[in-house]
């Protein structure tokens, strides 16, 4: 048997309010309820980021003290309890994001209901429109019904009609609102995925932190004078190696188009960490001047940071290249690194990072969180270094002569081809 156009509408609507009553899951906890919970949540998380501050202030002080091993301890332990509290952080803020869904949810759940309301709402008129035009207006006539009653029957279609008009129009609002929930919600489990990932890198950072102490107290047994030692033959390693880059680029001669790189303008490049504290800028530095570098000048701009700190690319590009010199045992370079050529003549380089994590390949945004800081390769502290390079004069090679880092890969570059990055911030 054929249905009729308005029975079938009747039998689409209500198979959509099936629908959308099976689609969304269902919460034990009220709207209510997981606000409270989502409010106790962002508290601690407020709290504990207060501890990291003051643990943070810590770390400053004990890492400007003079260079002693029971500095350097006292250091790492700090570090410690701030990575723990980072740590804890990152749980609350999941914990946080995790019921921020679950009250989409429920909102989600209401909009459905309201739907559903609506289409019931219209599927009544429609059977009440259909029941009205089996009585026609010349069956009403020849039955001997007066006008009158046919045109309080034209009037009620009218109305009929017009109520239809105002449920779909709630209906096209309900929609609107129910999809806006439901991108929110989407945006939430990326942030989610995003926060699970940051907690097993914080977790890895934790345990690199406990090691280097281990190693710090075995390679020393406890004495300041085994320190000492220590420190002298990394910094005579460290010196050597300088000078045997300085004599390798020095002898790179690369024809440098100025019109292959952006002049320098406020802007260009994004800040690599959220909070920028400079320790030391491009050039002749005051650092540079006492003997560090053999007084060739630094190379890029040191930035504070804290062991895992998140390390940023400062414009969109492709990661060319990431290592590890410290592989190399004796090479004091940049420990781990990361390289990035992007899109405008210029290239990047992060150095003396805790983790890398990302890969050669990689397409990054601007922004995007591409290390956490730390303080491998020789470093006399925790901290970030970037350099900035003209790209047509740098490349990332094995140093195949050098004597302690014979073919470890590292960015080499023409003299002419490095940049003071601070004008393009």
């Amino acid at each position: 048997m054929k249905l009729s156009r308005i029975t079938a509408y009747i039998l689409i609507l209500s198979a959509i309010g099936v629908h959308l009553q099976n689609s969304f899951p269902l919460y034990a906890a009220t709207i209510e309820e997981l606000q409270e919970s989502i409010t106790q949540k962002a508290s601690q998380i407020d709290a504990l980021n207060k501890e990291i501050l003051e643990i943070d202030k810590k770390v400053q002080a004990t890492g400007a003290e003079s260079k002693t091993l029971q500095n350097t301890i006292k250091t790492l332990d700090t570090s410690q309890a701030k990575l723990n509290t980072e740590v804890k952080v990152t749980e609350s803020k999941i914990t946080k994001t995790d019921l921020n869904i679950q009250e989409l949810g429920l909102e989600i759940n209401v909009k459905a209901q309201k739907i559903n309301r609506n289409l019931d709402t219209i599927a009544q008129t429609i059977r009440s429109i259909n029941a009205t035009e089996n009585n026609s207006m010349i069956e009403t006539f020849l039955s001997g019904g007066d006008f009158s009653s046919i045109w309080d029957d034209i009037a009620l279609l009218g109305k009929f009609q017009t109520g239809i008009r105002e449920q779909i129009y709630e209906l096209e609002g309900y929609k609107t609102e129910l999809q806006a929930k439901k991108d929110e919600t989407e945006e939430l489990k990326s942030e989610l995925q995003n926060l699970k990932e940051q907690l097993v890198d914080k977790k890895t950072i934790v345990e690199n932190n406990k090691k280097e102490k281990t190693v710090l107290l075995t390679a020393t047994k406890n004495e300041e004078s085994a320190f000492k030692k220590l420190l002298a033959e990394k910094k005579a390693l460290s010196d050597a190696f300088q000078k045997e880059i300085f004599d390798i680029e020095s002898q790179i001669k690369i024809a440098i188009d100025p019109s292959s790189i952006p002049k320098a303008a406020r802007g260009l490049l994004s800040w690599p960490l959220d909070n920028v504290f400079v320790t030391q800028y491009f050039g002749d530095t005051a650092f540079s001047k006492s003997g560090a570098y053999n007084g060739k000048g630094h190379n890029g701009i040191d930035f504070r940071a804290t062991k895992g700190t998140p390390v940023k690319a400062v414009l969109s590009g492709v990661v060319e290249e990431a290592g590890n010199t410290d592989l190399k045992i004796g090479c004091y370079s940049y420990g781990k690194w990361v390289f990035i050529r992007h899109n405008n003549g210029l290239s990047s380089v992060y150095g003396h990072l805790e983790l890398v994590k990302a890969r050669a390949g990689d397409v990054v945004k601007t922004g995007d969180i591409v290390a956490y800081s730390g303080n491998s390769g020789y470093s006399t502290g925790p901290h970030l270094h970037l350099s900035l390079f003209a790209s047509q004069g740098v490349s990332v090679q094995p140093l195949v002569n050098s004597i302690n880092c014979k073919n470890v890969r590292i960015p080499i570059a023409d003299q002419k081809a490095y940049l003071d990055p601070f004008p393009y911030f």
